[in-house]
């Protein structure tokens, strides 16, 4: 892996210490400061062995270009999502590879009000910045910098709580799994102020990942959290990855939750609270399986915007929109009121809550719509030739097709089945997505038909 593969659309990642180390570190640092030119940045980092080290050398490059710089210390994404805006920042840098291999390592960036850097940004410019410099002088002088101590997480818990109504909670058994990674420390934070018994399996944060990469996409690590489900008879799990930006659900007979179903779930939730302004709310979609997200929208009252998928686009767009709530299928679940940013505690927070006031299981409110409309899940290929294989679909599929939408890949419509095949912005593999109307049988068969054109290539 060149330095130049570490810089992806939305992140820095790689493997530890080649060619991600601490001198790229520090030139990302001294390059953040250059070209966000921030005067105060707020640093955090994750259970990684390397991220402490990682994070030392991006303050100090920070602070030698003359930027204050504040430690929550071990914390998730959205903590300094929240920190970032909350104590006004001008930046914020998370040092975490989420669920990647235990030897790779990164870096997520944010300007002011916790806008993502990315390569639509100022991504670009750092990574020519961080080349320069690093094939000038591979080996800077690194000082050690003090960092400014700054206990974030009562106030984070605070707002948490903020989207729930407590005294309306019922007192639930919930099997949480956080894989290891750091998501327990919220959870602990969180425990005397709510009536729930938390069920905690792989719960001590451990940066060698004894029980596994936490990555609940993974069928191997659901096991966990099925299984301890089933045991306790808990009423729902939750599992997150490393640095617990998204957030997984199993429903009370241990199956888990398509995260396409979530989306719909979360936006019912927000469009069944009461309404200031008397207007619509706005959720926000992406396109890969839609057709269940806008059936809840706009029967609940909301109104329904597609988005490009990825958290750029999708935060773009909520704020443009002003949208309360944003959904993608891949877990990552975003929020007007956090700052337009992506948390995977405030969803479980709210699927708590429904539950309590319906008294409704999980399976209850996700079976009905895996019936009205089933889908295939996303299944990813290797591929050679991806062009080659979406001009083949098209040729194929194009002309009986009712709509053809190019916002993100390409989505094929038909009256009772869709589908949509894009590349991944952050792997080479093409993704497929598809979901029928209220036909599970015509879903697998379409499922099947294009995955034997897409083996092809």
């Amino acid at each position: 892996m060149q330095l130049d593969e570490i810089f992806k659309a939305y992140d820095i990642r790689g493997k530890v210490p080649e060619p991600l180390n601490a001198a790229v570190a520090y030139y990302i640092g001294q390059a953040f400061a250059k070209i966000i030119k921030p005067k105060k940045v707020v640093l955090g980092h994750d259970i990684r062995l390397s991220s402490p080290m990682l994070k030392q050398a991006t303050a100090a490059g920070l602070a030698e270009q003359g930027v204050q710089v504040f430690d929550i210390g071990l914390c998730g994404t959205e903590e300094i999502y929240f920190s970032t805006s909350h104590y006004a920042m001008d930046g914020g840098v998370m040092v975490t590879a989420s669920h990647n291999p235990v030897n790779y390592n990164g870096l997520k960036l944010v300007k002011s009000h916790s806008r993502p850097i990315s390569s639509d940004s100022e991504l670009l410019l750092i990574k020519d910045y961080v080349i320069e410099h690093y094939q000038q002088c591979s080996e800077p002088n690194i000082h050690v910098t003090e960092l400014i101590p700054l206990d974030s997480r009562q106030d984070f818990v605070q707002h948490l709580l903020g989207y729930i109504d407590i005294p309306q909670l019922k007192p639930l058994k919930i099997a949480v799994d956080p894989g290891n990674g750091g998501a327990g420390l919220v959870i602990d934070a969180l425990e005397d102020q709510l009536p729930f018994e938390f069920i905690k399996v792989n719960y001590q944060a451990d940066g060698t990942f004894p029980n596994g990469i936490p990555n609940p996409l993974l069928a191997q690590q659901r096991q966990s959290i099925i299984q301890a489900v089933k045991n306790s008879q808990a009423d729902f799990g939750v599992a997150w990855d490393g640095d617990f930006d998204r957030c997984f659900f199993v429903d009370e007979k241990g199956e888990f939750i398509e995260g396409y179903y979530l989306v719909g779930l979360l936006a019912q939730a927000f469009l069944d609270k009461p309404q200031t302004n008397g207007q619509p709310e706005k959720i926000i979609y992406d396109p890969r399986l839609l057709w269940n997200s806008v059936d809840i929208i706009e029967s609940a009252g909301g109104q329904a915007i597609q988005s490009k998928t990825g958290h750029a686009f999708i935060k773009d767009a909520m704020r443009k929109e002003n949208a309360v709530y944003g959904g993608e299928m891949s877990a990552h679940h975003y929020f007007r009121d956090f700052f337009y940013c992506d948390s995977g505690m405030i969803p479980w927070l709210l699927v708590a809550e429904q539950l309590s006031q319906t008294q409704k299981t999980l399976s209850a409110f996700i079976s009905d719509r895996k019936a009205a409309f089933p889908c295939s899940g996303e299944i990813n290929f290797t591929v050679s030739n991806a062009k080659a294989c979406l001009k083949e679909i098209l040729r194929i599929y194009q002309q009986d097709a009712i709509q053809i939408d190019y916002t993100d890949g390409i989505g094929i419509e038909y009256p009772h089945w869709r589908c949509n095949i894009r590349s991944s912005n952050t792997e080479p593999l093409l993704r497929l997505n598809v979901e029928s109307r209220q036909d599970i049988a015509l879903m697998q068969k379409k499922t099947q038909q294009l995955s034997e054109i897409i083996e092809k290539f």
